[in-house]
């Protein structure tokens, strides 16, 4: 469906040309770092977690523009959540990804959204490493905001 790839290209390039929550935080947020040595991609997440909710996300670093955008839509999509909400939504992009343990179901009642965009980066392996960074920076910083 040329159209849709098209739509998803647009919303990728525009997370990518104006990411969101851009920045850092300043301590007592967490700070989690993830890097690609493969590609040179490097990202920073930072967490400000209360009362078991995302209230506060930033991310920082630079790489090619799926892990960028990548990080972009997981920030959006995760700030305001409650914690748990959030693990869910990353094991259901993790899934989407083709990297989740195939025997476990997703949590499919937390909608993907803009998400969704970085579905056919399954047909580039090379490039999932570069989607998936974020989150897995993110699953770190949430197991850090945890202890």
């Amino acid at each position: 469906m040329p159209g849709l790839e098209d739509l998803y290209r647009e919303i990728i390039l525009d997370h990518y040309k104006s990411p969101r929550n851009r920045g850092t935080l300043e301590p007592p947020a967490v700070r989690a770092e993830g890097h690609n040595p493969l590609c040179g991609d490097e990202i920073e997440v930072f967490l400000d977690v209360q009362d078991g909710v995302i209230s506060d996300i930033k991310i920082s670093g630079q790489g090619c523009s799926i892990s960028q955008s990548s990080a972009s839509m997981m920030s959006a999509a995760v700030k305001g959540k409650p914690v748990e909400q959030v693990r869910a939504l990353i094991q259901r992009f993790k899934h989407m990804m083709s990297i989740e343990d195939e025997t476990s179901e997703p949590d499919t009642s937390t909608p993907l959204g803009d998400l969704e965009a970085l579905q056919g980066v399954v047909k580039f392996p090379v490039r999932i490493k570069c989607a998936v960074l974020a989150w897995n920076t993110l699953a770190e910083g949430l197991e850090l905001a945890s202890a």
